[in-house]
């Protein structure tokens, strides 16, 4: 499933040009709350932070959103790589390995250190203890290139459902949430402090409490 995953977004990542998102519809009222667009403020600040550079590396550490590669493909012409990290929770969950989970996150990743321009972090800490989400906040903050751009989400709300958030780009102002199983539900709602010694190696450049009951928040390397 991962090889997959990753041959689509080298199909779509590689886009030469950058061109408007294309404007997708609204969604009706009488549709379900799942549909509902809920606006973001930090996505546009995430894409003005990489937009000046050339083709761009960005990871995605969200299920594979097809329109999102196409997306950040046209407003970046970067490159994008897709790495379920769900999936991988949900595999040590159901091998009775959550234990191991700290060391496999501090070794995810095999690209070389400050090789990548941005990362999506979407809420996957949430569904963390303590040691995976420091071993994960780590292994990211050493892939990002000094400048580089982190866009994390976080739940301000404890929610008792075993599901994951599968966030579905529609404008830079605007994002449709959709819910699909997960082996359990959300380990804690980290507050804005712990956040913020989770991702010690970088520095909080913006940080929104939205409506939706999520925080956002955007992070950049120091130069050296």
């Amino acid at each position: 499933m991962a090889d997959a995953a990753r041959t689509l977004t080298e199909l779509f990542g590689f886009l030469g040009h950058r061109r408007p998102a294309t404007p997708v519809p609204a969604v009706s009222a009488g549709s379900r709350t799942e549909e509902v667009r809920h606006p973001t403020k930090s996505l546009q600040k995430f894409l003005e932070c990489l937009q000046s550079r050339d083709n761009p590396v960005l990871i995605d550490l969200g299920p594979v959103v097809g329109s999102n590669v196409t997306f950040f493909g046209e407003q970046l012409g970067c490159r994008i790589r897709v790495e379920d990290l769900a999936a991988d929770i949900d595999q040590h969950i159901s091998s009775g390995k959550v234990a191991d989970l700290p060391a496999f996150l501090a070794g995810r990743f095999t690209q070389p250190a400050e090789s990548v321009d941005g990362i999506l972090c979407w809420d996957v800490l949430d569904y963390l203890e303590r040691p995976a989400a420091q071993a994960l906040a780590d292994a990211l903050c050493r892939l990002l290139r000094p400048d580089g751009a982190l866009l994390g989400f976080f739940s301000t709300t404890g929610n008792p459902e075993a599901v994951y958030t599968k966030y579905v780009v529609v404008d830079p102002q605007h994002l449709r949430y959709k819910t699909y199983p997960a082996s359990r539900p959300r380990h804690r709602s980290l507050l804005t402090g712990d956040i913020i010694r989770l991702f010690k190696g970088l520095r909080v450049s913006d940080s929104f409490l939205m409506k939706s009951h999520v925080r956002e928040m955007l992070f950049r390397k120091p130069l050296a």
